[in-house]
């Protein structure tokens, strides 16, 4: 992948609602081998927003420093996730005139800006442009088009952007950690690069990432993303309806739901008991395993529901000839794909990270998704280093096309 930069580390940290993972990753010749991992659970976000700096900074140290000492080595620059009900996808195109009637990498760039020279408010900031593909004269499906001829070039993205405050809070709390952003981004797209083939992507795939806070989706078709959207609810939504409805401490309804939690009812045997822990010191109780499945399969047809809604609103349903690949922490749940195919109507596999060397035993599991994913996208696009949010160089900006004018004047 990367002969040249072999021996790179490359970070990955995913800010989850429910727990904070640093997955430290090193270049080699055959590819990316993970060589070590640190996760701690997460206080200060909620429904994938930080909402408590201090709380998020102590979670980071404490994973960054045990991801350090697994693999040996200093962690100074990551690659971040971001996620949250703020987030918003959008399809745009532009249109330029090839110079030479040969596309050069200026004609490239200058599509794409004119592709994202979208009305944008203020309070929300560009996270990525993803090019869905090139018209040349007419001639579309085009992925490469440097060197190719033509006189007239097109171009198809995906803008996907986000509320300037959370990006700013996410660098925030890597910065007071010591730690420089080379990149944030969109969890889901992260999570794609670690679980999805490209065979998939070609034919049309759905991902679906159950994390704690937030359902992420992610449409691809021809190769390439056509959707994204992100629902609020997660599986922390599950741990507090078995709270709530066995009366029971969060925390021991978060294990009770790890342990015997099962998302299909009719999987489960009708004789299967659970001890369930209560409140205030009373006595535990002992209750049927049918009970708690009754609580969870209303809640993760919910999701499954608004997911199929999603699908059908974008109009890629019938396109989605790969089916649908669910990930992340909450799809541990035992029956949730056969749920989810019966919801959706189509095939469903779970996905594990994978195409990885080294501590693969380690991270082989749908919760390390989007931490492997944000290694991966790190590895392919190493040239870009430190993110930067709009508003804090607009000054700079400003004073560089000043002395631009007055040059030009002068």
């Amino acid at each position: 992948m990367a002969k040249q930069k072999s021996g790179e580390i490359i970070v990955g940290l995913d800010i989850g609602t429910t727990k904070i993972c640093a997955i430290v990753g090193e270049l080699t010749d055959s590819g990316i081998d993970i060589i070590g991992i640190g996760t701690h659970p997460s206080k200060g976000l909620r429904k994938g927003v930080v909402v408590n700096i201090e709380a998020t900074v102590s979670s980071i140290r404490r994973a960054v420093e045990e991801a350090e000492l697994m693999a040996g080595a200093e962690i100074s620059h990551v690659y971040t996730g971001i996620a949250g009900g703020h987030i918003k996808g959008f399809n745009s195109q532009g249109i330029v005139a090839v110079k030479d009637k040969e596309v050069r990498e200026a004609d490239i760039a200058r599509v794409i800006d004119a592709a994202k020279a979208v009305a944008i408010p203020l309070d929300r900031e560009v996270i990525h442009v993803l090019p869905q593909e090139f018209i040349i004269d007419d001639q579309g499906g085009i992925k490469e088009p440097l060197g190719m001829a033509g006189v007239r070039l097109e171009a198809k993205v995906h803008i996907v952007t986000g509320a300037v405050s959370s990006a700013q809070n996410i660098v925030k709390c890597a910065n007071r950690t010591g730690l420089n952003v080379s990149d944030i981004v969109l969890q889901p797209l992260a999570s794609a690069e670690a679980v999805l083939g490209e065979d998939e992507k070609e034919l049309g795939v759905c991902l679906v990432d159950i994390g704690g806070g937030t359902t992420d989706i992610a449409i691809f078709s021809g190769g390439s993303i056509v959707h994204t959207a992100v629902i609020a609810l997660g599986g922390n939504n599950l741990t507090s309806d078995i709270a709530i409805g066995l009366r029971t401490p969060a925390h021991e309804a978060e294990r009770i739901k790890q342990k015997y939690g099962c998302a299909l009812a009719s999987l489960i045997n009708k004789d299967d008991t659970i001890e369930v822990p209560s409140v205030g010191g009373r006595q535990p109780r002992v209750l049927g395993r049918q009970i708690l499945c009754e609580i969870l399969e209303p809640r993760v047809e919910e999701i499954f529901q608004l997911v199929h809604r999603e699908i059908q609103k974008c109009g890629y349903e019938d396109l989605l000839a790969s089916g649908v690949v669910i990930t992340g922490g909450s799809t541990l749940l035992a029956g949730m794909p056969e749920l989810a195919e019966e919801v959706l109507g189509l095939p469903v596999r779970r996905g594990m990270p994978r195409g990885i060397g080294g501590l693969v035993d380690v991270v082989k599991s749908p919760m390390y998704a989007t931490g492997v994913g944000l290694v991966v996208y790190g590895a392919k696009h190493l040239d870009r280093r430190m993110f930067r949010i709009r508003e804090e160089n607009v000054y700079k900006k400003v004073k560089g096309r000043m002395r631009e004018w007055l040059e030009e004047i002068f």
